[in-house]
């Protein structure tokens, strides 16, 4: 299902919950003799990442703090997001080894090679910016993207379908005893 506005809160959801629960009698639930059972999940659209400033250049949408830009940069290029609390330029990792730094801002020159020099040889370091000065070739260690340019690239342009692929999504958290269902599959009372 694909719904927008207030009704998915009012009327989706609830619905939904007591087809789950066995405690709906009427539609389809009715026509098939439904018992109860199955479980469904809940997502929120983010908004457009990327949108075009006054002179048509795509930026990065003002709306997106840091951590939302962080994360979504992670998932499209395939990292899990985990910020460290102790090493700023590293916002997520694909292996043990290789981490993403996500910035809005423009690196220079000296800022590359000091990167380099603290992630060092034995790790790799996926550098996404807003811009960069000088020869990021020059460091083994690190891959240097602009941020507007790459997400512009993953985009699918003029297709018929964009199916959300959902065969292997994670596992949602077992409730625990006395805990609503509600609150277990939504963390509260928001959706």
């Amino acid at each position: 299902m694909i719904e927008l506005g207030e009704h998915c809160d009012t009327h989706i959801v609830p619905r939904l919950q007591r087809v789950i629960d066995g405690q709906d009698t009427a539609g389809i639930t009715k026509l098939t003799k439904w018992k109860g059972g199955g479980g469904f999940r809940y997502y929120r659209l983010a908004p457009s990442l990327l949108k075009q400033d006054r002179w048509g250049q795509w930026v990065i949408n003002r709306e997106y703090n840091p951590e939302m830009l962080a994360e979504a940069i992670c998932k499209l290029e395939g990292f899990s997001y985990a910020p460290s609390a102790d090493l700023y330029w590293q916002h997520g990792h694909s292996s043990e080894c290789d981490f993403i730094y996500v910035t809005t801002q423009t690196l220079g020159a000296e800022q590359l090679r000091a990167l380099a020099e603290e992630v060092g040889p034995q790790r790799s370091l996926l550098v996404c910016c807003a811009a960069f000065r000088g020869n990021a070739d020059q460091f083994a260690n690190l891959t240097v993207k602009k941020i507007p340019k790459m997400v512009l690239q993953k985009c699918e342009w003029s297709h018929d379908d964009y199916s959300l692929n959902v065969e292997n999504l994670p596992q949602a958290p077992r409730p625990e005893p006395g805990v609503p269902r509600q609150q277990a599959l939504f963390g509260g009372d928001e959706g």
